[in-house]
């Protein structure tokens, strides 16, 4: 499995490089939208804009998932499509709001449901689970997130993008303990934190707004499961008293 780190911006050389493909690459399938090398896929859409040929499928973020058209004139018994809902590898996921700019690395992802239509429409699920409630996933699955989950601003649909930007913000560092994985673990933990919901997704039964920075913060794991370890779940505030009690918030 390759090393793509959540939220980072990858050009489509950056992938050839990471991937081991020559970065004389050039067309082919791997400008059309999708490729597949050796045993995994991967996968460069876009979001809420038009690609560079002018067509907009209508690809969209709802909650955690991703709703995807394949290429223009595919059927559900393509066997490039067949080998996308059963794939021999990992699939990994890019995408951009913008065309001016790189792509992003959403995560791992598998096939969740498809429509048989021409084109085809797939839901893909996102695998990395860091940037939701640590519940299992048969709880995750159950959740209701609302229809789409969407920043204040209107620009995006889903929740791996308002985390982006709450990191942006507050940025990589716990907002309870203060860890900050890159400086303790080195590298492997560059880019890495939960984000937890200050209104959590259990309790969300409709359509609603993020705001990144009032609705999101970032919080390690230990923290975040410590949040989650009532319901309704303590505070950022309530877990800080705790550990000022306990001289572990010093």
């Amino acid at each position: 499995m390759h090393n793509f780190l959540v939220d980072h911006e990858y050009t489509r050389k950056d992938v050839y490089r990471i991937v081991g493909v020559s970065e004389d690459t050039k067309g082919g399938n791997w400008d059309t939208g999708y490729n597949k090398y050796l045993n995994d896929y991967y996968i460069f859409t876009n979001v809420g804009v038009p690609g560079r040929t002018g067509h907009d499928y209508g690809n969209r973020f709802e909650g955690n998932n991703l709703i995807w058209y394949a290429k223009s004139h595919t059927k559900i018994n393509n066997p490039q499509i067949q080998d996308l809902l059963n794939p021999p590898g990992y699939i990994y996921l890019f995408y951009r709001t913008d065309n001016s700019k790189p792509f992003v690395f959403a995560g791992t992802v598998r096939s969740i449901d498809f429509q048989d239509a021409t084109p085809v429409q797939i839901t893909w699920k996102i695998l990395n689970d860091f940037d939701i409630e640590p519940l299992s996933r048969s709880e995750i699955e159950s959740l209701p997130e609302g229809q789409r989950r969407q920043i204040i601003t209107n620009a995006f649909e889903r929740n791996p993008e308002a985390r982006k930007r709450c990191v942006e913000y507050y940025g990589y560092i716990c907002s309870i303990c203060g860890l900050d994985f890159m400086e303790t673990y080195g590298e492997i933990g560059n880019q890495f934190i939960h984000v937890h919901h200050i209104k959590p997704i259990s309790e969300i039964n409709e359509e609603y707004y993020v705001n990144p920075i009032n609705d999101l913060r970032p919080v390690c794991p230990n923290c975040h499961s410590m949040i989650h370890r009532r319901k309704p779940c303590y505070t950022i505030d309530e877990i800080k008293e705790f550990m000022a009690m306990r001289g572990g918030n010093e």
